[in-house]
């Protein structure tokens, strides 16, 4: 069995001003910081046998905070790179909502069916991380690690381990600073994976 923490980084000033980061090189605000720095004590004896990290800077900074606490080894995937919202990225969302609404309810109900202007599709995003998924099935037979992934990238790889419903990625971005913990056996199939805690 495979224990996954999916773990979100603290918050950007994007994330406070309601602007859409997408693939966006953004850092922790302070209460980002703070936020990590949370993580950092609630994660301090959780047994890691390593942690992946996404690439960019307010997952990066996370898992440094993380280190200072937990010292797992680290590895940064490009694979876990946020989606790129293409011309979206730096609007704020309730432009996107305002001037294009039949799209903004679209990404929202339906968001595998939506790809923003020059961006990436959210099929694309999650082909990218069943790859991922398959190596590191491969990788650990049994233990814990944890997936340092940005909204609404981890939403996609929540949906890639567990199933069901992508959601709202639009109310995802509103979600940092948390981890949940997924588990599986690495023989299985990805639609029979289980959700054990929240937190």
């Amino acid at each position: 069995m495979i224990e996954v923490l999916l773990i979100r980084p603290g918050s950007t000033t994007f994330d406070h001003e309601g602007r859409i980061k997408g693939s966006l090189d953004i850092p922790l605000s302070a209460e980002g910081e703070a936020q990590a720095e949370a993580l950092s004590l609630s994660l301090a004896k959780v047994k890691l046998d390593c942690l992946y990290v996404a690439p960019c800077e307010s997952a990066l900074r996370s898992a440094e905070r993380i280190g200072d606490r937990n010292f797992c080894k680290q590895k940064t995937l490009d694979c876990l790179r946020n989606l790129n919202h293409g011309l979206w990225q730096g609007k704020l969302v309730s432009e996107v909502r305002r001037l294009q609404p039949k799209v903004y309810r679209q990404f929202q109900e339906h968001p595998a069916d939506v790809c923003p202007p020059e961006g990436e599709t959210v099929q694309a995003a999650h082909e990218r991380v069943k790859a991922m998924i398959a190596k590191l099935k491969k990788r650990h037979s049994g233990g814990r690690i944890g997936l340092l992934v940005p909204q609404p990238m981890a939403s996609i790889v929540r949906y890639a381990l567990v199933g069901g419903s992508l959601g709202d990625l639009w109310k995802s971005e509103l979600d940092f600073g948390t981890y949940e913990t997924l588990e599986f056996q690495p023989q299985q199939a990805l639609a029979g994976l289980s959700i054990l805690a929240a937190v």
